[in-house]
C-alpha cells in the first residue's frame, strides 16, 4: 500500500511551499535542464542530477506515473551564457580538432557513465537540442506572429519591453526590468538589439560558425533559452507540472523560458519551479578560475590536489542527500569523510535488515511502547520527504529506525516485541527508503562475498583452535580492506568499517 502523501513543494515562482496537486493526476510531467556537453561532468552537474532523481523516485514511490524529461544541450549555449561569442561545444571542437558532434557525443557518453555511477535513473526522454531544430524554428515564427519578437540582420530577438506591457518579465527571479535595463551596458555586437534586456531566439551564423541550419531568416542557430521551451512543450505539453534545475539557471534561462512560453503558448510552462542551491568547496564558490573545480571522475579516483583520498559514487550521493536541496552545500575532505562513515553505517544496516527474519516467541510480550516509537519514526521519515523532499531530515529518522534494527540484530529486542506486521514494516521501510527513494546501493568489491565467506570460515576455525595469532592476522587483513569482523554470541559476521 502506497503512503498517503501530503506532499508540499517549494515553488520558486510563488516563493512558498505549495501542496502538490498534479495537473492530470496520476500523471506528472517533469522537465529538468540537463548538461551542455563540452566537458566532463563535475559536482555542479551531480547535485541537480541526484536532486531530481530523488524527486522522480519519491513521486514514483507515491504512485504517480512520472514522465521525466532531461535535455542534452549540444548547440546554442554560448560563452558566458550570452547572446554573443563562441558556442561552447564548437570552441572545444576547434581546440581538439574534432567535429562538434564528436565533442557532444564524447561528453554525453561520459556524463551518462558518471550518472550511472551515481545510481541515477535514466530519464523517460532525453532529447537533444540539435534534434529539435524544426520545432525551434516554428516557435520563433510563432513569437514573431504574436508581435513579441523582431528580426535584425538574420537574427531574431525577443522583445522584452513589448512583452512586459502585458506580462511580468522577472517574476521568477525577482528581477525588476527597469533595474536590468539601467544596469546593463551595451556590449560590442549587441547594438542590433532594441534593448539590452532582449534575448536571442535565433542567431545569424557567421561563415566560420560550425553549427548552423537553414531558417526563414537565413542560416543560423537557435538561442539557448529557446531549446528548452521547444523540447519541454513537445514532450510534456504547453503547461506541465514541474520544471527543475540549478539556481544558477533561474536567471536568465528559466526567466526567458517563462517569457517564451507565455508568448507562444499563452501560459506559464510549468506549475511548480524547483531549484537546487549551489555548491561551494571549502567555503568558496566552485569555479575553474579559482582552481577548485573538481570533476566527478576526480572525486571517484582522488586525483585532484584538493582531495586527500578518493570518494566513492555512493559517498557522493549520500553526501548530497544529507543537505536539503535548497541549501548551499559545502564540499570539504572532512565533510566527505563524515559522509563516507554515514553511508557505510546506513549500508551496514541494510545488510543486517536483509538478514533478519521474523521468529515468533510466545514467551516475549508485545511491547506497545516500541511499536509506537517505530510507527512515529516511520511517520516522521515520510513527513520529512513530504516537506519539500527533505532528505536530510529523512536520513536522520532512518538512523533512528536503524537503532531498532541493530537492537534486533544483537538480541536486545526480539521480533515478538513488535509483532509480525510491525517487524516487517521496519525492514521494508528501511530497505525502501535506502534503495528505492534515496537510491543508495551497496558498493561491493569484485568477488567480495565469496572471498569473505572463505576468510570468515578460516577465522572461525582459527578461533576454535585458539590460534590467536592467526585470528589477529585475518582480522587485520580484513581491516586493511575496510572490513570489520564482528564476533557475535552465536555467529561470526562482518560489516564495513565506519
Amino acid at each position: 500500500m502506497k503512503h498517503k502523501s501530503q506532499l508540499k513543494i517549494y515553488n520558486t515562482l510563488s516563493r512558498a511551499k505549495e501542496t502538490f496537486e498534479p495537473i492530470k493526476a496520476p500523471f506528472v510531467g517533469m522537465y529538468v535542464c540537463g548538461p551542455t556537453v563540452y566537458g566532463d561532468a563535475h559536482l555542479g552537474h551531480g547535485r541537480p542530477a541526484i536532486t531530481f532523481d530523488t524527486v522522480y523516485r519519491y513521486l514514483s514511490h507515491l504512485g504517480y506515473k512520472v514522465r521525466y524529461v532531461r535535455n542534452i544541450t549540444d548547440v546554442g549555449h554560448l560563452q558566458g551564457d550570452a547572446d554573443e561569442g563562441e558556442d561552447k561545444i564548437a570552441k572545444k571542437a576547434k581546440l581538439e580538432q574534432l567535429e562538434p558532434m564528436e565533442v557532444a557525443q564524447q561528453y554525453t557518453d561520459t556524463y551518462h557513465r558518471d550518472m550511472l555511477a551515481l545510481n541515477t535513473i535514466k530519464p523517460s526522454i532525453e532529447p537533444r537540442a540539435t534534434g529539435h531544430i524544426p520545432e525551434q524554428i516554428a516557435l520563433v515564427q510563432s513569437i514573431l506572429d504574436e508581435g513579441l519578437a523582431y528580426e535584425v540582420n538574420g537574427s531574431v530577438y525577443f522583445d522584452v519591453l513589448k512583452y512586459n506591457e502585458s506580462q511580468q518579465y522577472g517574476k521568477l527571479s525577482g528581477r525588476v526590468l527597469e533595474d536590468l535595463m539601467s544596469g546593463t551596458r551595451d556590449l560590442d555586437g549587441q547594438s542590433e538589439k532594441r534593448n539590452a534586456a532582449d534575448f536571442a531566439l535565433w542567431k545569424n551564423a557567421a561563415p566560420e560558425h560550425l553549427m548552423k541550419w537553414e531558417s526563414p531568416w537565413g542560416i543560423g542557430f537557435p538561442g539557448w533559452h529557446l531549446e528548452c521551451t521547444a523540447m519541454s512543450s513537445k514532450y510534456l505539453g504547453k503547461h506541465f507540472d514541474i520544471h527543475g534545475g540549478g539556481m544558477d539557471l533561474m536567471f536568465p534561462h528559466h526567466e526567458c523560458e517563462i517569457a517564451q512560453g507565455n508568448a507562444c503558448n499563452h501560459q506559464d510552462p510549468a506549475k511548480y519551479w524547483m531549484h537546487n542551491n549551489m555548491i561551494t568547496i571549502n567555503g568558496q564558490k566552485m569555479g575553474k578560475s579559482l582552481g577548485n573545480f573538481i570533476t566527478l571522475q576526480e572525486l571517484f579516483t582522488g586525483e585532484h590536489e584538493l582531495l586527500e583520498q578518493a570518494y566513492s559514487p555512493m559517498t557522493i550521493r549520500y553526501f548530497i542527500l544529507t543537505a536539503h536541496y535548497r541549501s548551499t552545500l559545502d564540499f570539504s575532505n572532512d565533510a566527505l569523510k563524515a559522509a563516507q562513515k554515514g553511508y557505510k553505517k546506513i549500508i551496514n544496516g541494510l545488510k543486517i535488515a536483509q538478514k533478519l527474519q521474523y521468529v515468533q516467541d510466545d514467551t516475549v510480550e508485545l511491547d506497545e511502547k516500541q511499536v509506537q516509537q517505530v510507527e512515529q519514526i516511520i511517520t516522521n521519515a515520510y513527513r520529512a520527504m513530504d516537506d519539500d523532499f527533505n532528505t536530510a531530515q529523512a536520513i536522520g529518522h532512518l538512523f533512528n529506525l536503524l537503532k531498532k534494527i541493530n537492537s534486533l540484530y544483537t538480541g536486545q529486542l526480539h521480533p515478538s516485541h513488535f509483532g509480525k506486521e510491525v517487524f516487517e514494516k521496519i525492514i521494508n521501510t528501511y530497505r525502501t527508503f535506502i534503495t528505492e527513494i534515496l537510491g543508495l546501493n551497496e558498493e561491493k568489491p569484485n568477488n567480495q562475498e565469496g572471498l569473505l565467506d572463505v576468510l570468515l570460515k578460516l577465522y572461525g576455525e582459527a578461533k576454535t583452535a585458539r590460534d590467536y595469532s592467526r585470528v589477529d592476522e585475518i582480522r587485520n587483513s580484513l581491516k586493511s580492506l575496510g572490513i570489520v569482523v564482528k564476533d557475535m554470541k552465536d555467529k561470526i559476521d562482518w560489516a564495513y568499517e565506519e
